[in-house]
């Protein structure tokens, strides 16, 4: 269980800026792909384990429950022998009291144990769908980022060869070649607002997402959540 939520804290703390620089760079859309997959099959892993330990949180929530209505029941049996004079049933009553204690101490620390590890996995389950949420909107706009950079890639090409031709000597060749060049301009000034209207649409997602977890995980402490 320790080793899942080390893998689940990891991408928490992973930094979706550095995820879509890396993207950028590589030209490539697999780096947030594979990101979104290893959190999808934690989910599933963070699924099944809350699961299984909010399963044993029920099972040992009903035992103390029933150790205690158990020791409830001996006390007053304890009570009663003692007043009718019958110390030893009274002395055997106190000992299976003793004997139910410690089997409702024991039951109870497992509870508080497996309590706050299925708290912890609630809260991890959580934390992850929302950085999820967050890449997942961010996907798209990477994909026209990595579109509008690749068409930046063409513009150079382009503008190196129409500097070959601008050369030549040729009038009406230089100033076709001009007139290209201008509309590749427009082109790539366009391309750059674009590409940092995008930037700042990511940043204001990224930071309202973080907001909201942290509100989210602040009406918990304060049981607002419904």
């Amino acid at each position: 269980m320790a080793s899942l939520l080390e893998k689940v804290e990891t991408l928490i703390k992973a930094n979706l800026h550095a995820l879509i620089d890396s993207a950028l760079r590589a030209n490539s859309i697999a780096v947030i792909d594979q990101y979104i997959r290893d959190v999808d099959n934690n989910l599933d892993a963070l699924e099944d384990a809350a699961a299984t330990i909010g399963g044993q949180v029920k099972t040992l929530e009903r035992k103390t429950a029933d150790f205690k209505k158990q020791m409830e029941e001996l006390d007053r049996n304890i009570d009663l022998f003692l007043t009718q004079g019958k110390e030893e049933l009274a002395r055997a009553a106190q000992a299976k009291w003793n004997s139910v204690r410690d089997l409702y101490e024991t039951y109870s620390s497992q509870l508080e144990r497996q309590q706050r590890e299925y708290k912890a996995l609630l809260d991890a389950r959580l934390k992850l769908q929302a950085k999820l949420a967050t890449i997942r909107q961010q996907r798209e706009e990477m994909v026209a980022l990595l579109d509008l950079a690749r068409a930046k890639e063409i513009t150079n090409r382009t503008i190196r060869s129409l500097n070959d031709l601008a050369g030549v000597g040729d009038a009406d060749v230089a100033r076709m070649a001009e007139a290209i060049r201008t509309r590749l301009d427009q082109a790539s000034a366009r391309a750059e607002i674009a590409a940092q209207n995008l930037d700042a649409q990511m940043d204001e997602i990224l930071g309202r997402s973080e907001l909201d977890a942290q509100l989210e995980e602040r009406k918990r402490r304060l049981g607002l959540s419904s």
